[in-house]
């Protein structure tokens, strides 16, 4: 690998491990808000019963929940959308060009956070359970709730306990995991 590879390699794994890492801290905002500086982010908490929705030139996030569920979506430079129904608890994190969604439903509570250009998480929770997806630049993360999670194009990876099964990516091979 060049010497460039390398640094992009380790500037990306350096993200995606603040992205986890803020996905599990009560203030997981602020934490990303940090390594977007330049970009405008935008938030939008949803408590039972609301749906806001928020864009700047360069973000944009849109969040709902009924009466029962919460539903949080944070866009820095990227796309996000959460949706929480019928006990859900739903979160979306994107950065630097990436796109994350995420509904949750029947106590669930499945997190999406996508991170650089082409990044793209899907989570859906259908199931009682927590379910995870991080996607890197040009990866592709499917979390279904009924089916082993997809890990593809990048850097990625997944864990889904409504199903017991997860995977991961480096962007050259995938391995399920569980």
């Amino acid at each position: 690998m060049s010497q460039t590879a390398v640094s992009t390699h380790h500037r990306v794994t350096r993200r995606l491990a603040l992205a986890a890492s803020g996905a599990l801290i009560a203030g997981s905002a602020s934490l990303l808000g940090a390594t977007t500086a330049a970009a405008a982010p935008v938030e939008c908490p949803a408590v039972p019963g609301t749906g806001p929705a928020a864009t700047s030139a360069t973000s944009s996030c849109s969040a709902t929940a009924d009466d029962s569920s919460a539903a949080a979506a944070f866009g820095f430079d990227g796309n996000a959308a959460a949706a929480g129904e019928m006990f859900g608890l739903s979160l979306a994190i994107a950065a630097d060009g990436g796109t994350a969604t995420s509904a949750a439903t029947n106590f669930s509570g499945p997190a999406a956070i996508a991170i650089g250009d082409g990044a793209t998480a899907e989570t859906w929770g259908l199931n009682p359970g927590l379910s995870i997806g991080i996607a890197g630049p040009s990866a592709t993360v499917m979390v279904s709730g009924t089916a082993a999670p997809q890990c593809m194009g990048g850097l990625a990876f997944a864990g889904d306990f409504q199903t017991g099964k997860g995977c991961f990516s480096d962007g050259m091979s995938t391995v399920p995991l569980g």
